[in-house]
């Protein structure tokens, strides 16, 4: 069945499945019940009386973009008084919701953003020794006890400090009213803005946490906003021509089909990252409970696991060009909107989907777990597990009873691993916890694995994925083997007024994330990397 929605608001939704009569289904359920208006009505109920507490806390992003304004010509003026002082580079410090979206916002504008999601000390060391004079650095958090964000700025403040700079004259804080960090924020005379506090980070695209860094960087926020409010009220509408209910019965359908994957691609070069952005929001939306649909985040429709594609896997690609790309499962579509438009869509879509699912949109218990098991490992209170075995500079640890005793090298270890890829539902993650600037390259390494092992293959930089499909890998469907890169840093990076270092930080994550797999059932191989050039040899190992 092909469904086309040529909408005049900018936003326009072409779907294919292949199950039209359960899908028609589902899209009349939606629209019966007034699902789109009560959603845009912050109906807290809509996803079952377990998750009410906690959505009728959660759904100030419906009306951001009406409310906005104010927020985005305080942030443009603060950008006119840092440019008149020279202040013209911009560093985010945020993890999750808090850096994807500006990121994604500044790269499809072609506007200069750092973005600093890593405590790999690499690569806060190499974003802390450039340029600090002419340097703002944007803190976002929540709550600001983020270990990641608190760390950086932490080592920001010292970094001004010893380079003779007033660090209030250098940093802006995004979080929410009355929290802990504005309170010290302000204490500290750092400039404040302030977001909704009824907005979760993954929905805060057009948010404070959006909105203040992109502006910073010279973006036109008030034209996005613009976008998110011209599509407003058709997204608000109980109408089977509304994409946001179209799109989120053919999410929740797909996945109570079997098909669990959300293949993402970009069809121009518009949003090149938009992919990153909707994965984060799909997997720690959906993937709890044993269900949830996993992004597979791919560089466009002729990547492996898309131009290829699996049995589980629906297709979605965006942008202005419409792929000629059958998927094999028969679920596919394509979404054809402005940028604002876009943040608005996959938010209202995936909370849509997750109310078919019957699952909270607005939790992620899996991610505060490994934040436990981090914390556990960084006290000592948790016992470090020795290497299986080591080659030369590479050091295998894997999950219990994972490898043969016999096995000694690290080609035989992941085609082990590999050999566990094969159910019709299993997929592989790789996981790399390294300075993904200095060794963006990696990245390669997914097509070419998908290509090998002809399944779906995710990807993702740590520890930002941790806040992203962490959630999935933990919570969603058991049906993950994870292949995990830790690389050993170059040089530490002490944290003033902490007792640990950066180096003694990301491997507790990295740790901790592996032993919360195991526990879980999940196979794990970590394969620990003496320095980035032995990086480069074990990405040719892997495939």
């Amino acid at each position: 069945m092909i469904t086309t929605f040529s909408g005049n608001e900018g936003a326009d939704l072409e779907t294919r499945n292949p199950h039209g009569s359960s899908y028609a289904s589902a899209l009349d359920s939606l629209v019966q019940h007034k699902v789109a208006s009560r959603l845009f009505g912050r109906d807290a109920t809509l996803w079952g009386a377990d998750a009410e507490a906690e959505a009728a806390q959660r759904l100030g992003w419906v009306d951001l973009a009406s409310r906005a304004t104010s927020v985005a010509t305080a942030a443009r003026e603060h950008a006119s008084t840092l440019h008149a002082r020279g202040i013209n580079r911009v560093v985010l410090c945020g993890m999750g919701g808090s850096s994807l979206a500006p990121e994604v916002i500044c790269e499809s504008t072609g506007r200069e953003l750092v973005v600093l999601d890593s405590s790999h000390p690499d690569m806060v060391a190499e974003v802390v020794a450039q340029d600090l004079s002419h340097t703002v650095v944007v803190i976002a958090s929540k709550s600001g006890g983020t270990v990641e964000t608190d760390s950086h700025r932490r080592i920001f403040v010292q970094a001004f400090t010893d380079a003779g700079l007033v660090p209030a004259e250098h940093i802006v804080v995004i979080t929410d009213p009355g929290s802990p960090f504005d309170v010290a924020a302000q204490e500290a005379g750092y400039t404040v803005f302030r977001a909704d506090p009824e907005v979760g980070g993954r929905y805060s695209a057009l948010s404070a946490f959006g909105i203040v860094p992109s502006a910073l960087a010279g973006v036109d926020v008030d034209a996005l906003l613009a976008q998110a409010l011209a599509v407003s009220t058709a997204f608000a509408s109980d109408s089977p021509d509304n994409p946001v209910l179209r799109l989120g019965a053919l999410m929740g359908e797909a996945v109570r089909s079997g098909v669990d994957k959300l293949v993402l691609a970009p069809s121009d070069s518009d949003a090149p990252t938009l992919g990153v952005w909707i994965e984060q929001l799909v997997a720690e939306s959906t993937g709890k409970h044993g269900t949830g649909l996993l992004p597979v985040v791919v560089g466009s429709p002729a990547a492996a696991g898309f131009a290829e594609s699996t049995p589980d896997g629906l297709l979605v690609s965006f942008g202005d060009l419409v792929p000629d790309v059958p998927a094999l499962s028969g679920w596919s579509a394509h979404v054809r909107a402005s940028l604002g438009a876009q943040f608005l869509l996959w938010e209202a879509a995936t909370a849509v989907a997750s109310h078919l699912l019957e699952i909270n949109p607005f939790d992620q218990p899996d991610v505060e777990s490994a934040k436990l098991a981090a914390r556990s490992m960084l006290d000592g209170d948790v016992e470090r597990r020795s290497p299986s075995f080591v080659v030369d500079e590479v050091e295998v640890f894997t999950s219990p009873d994972l490898l043969p005793n016999s096995t000694r090298t690290v080609e035989a270890a992941v085609e082990t691993l590999y050999s566990l890829v094969r159910e019709p539902r299993d997929y592989l993650a790789i996981q790399v916890y390294s300075d993904r600037l200095r060794d963006h390259r990696f990245e390669e390494v997914r097509e070419r694995l998908a290509v090998k092992l002809g399944r779906p293959v995710t990807f993702g930089w740590g520890p930002r994925f941790l806040h992203s499909t962490g959630q999935y890998h933990k919570g969603g469907p058991a049906t993950g083997v994870y292949l995990q890169i830790t690389v050993a840093p170059q040089g530490d990076v002490q944290v003033p007024g902490r007792p640990f270092t950066l180096g003694e930080f990301i491997d507790a994550q990295a740790q901790g994330d592996a032993e919360v797999l195991a526990t879980r059932g999940r196979p794990v191989l970590r394969l620990h990397v003496n320095g980035p050039f032995a990086l480069r040899d074990l990405m040719e190992a892997l495939v």
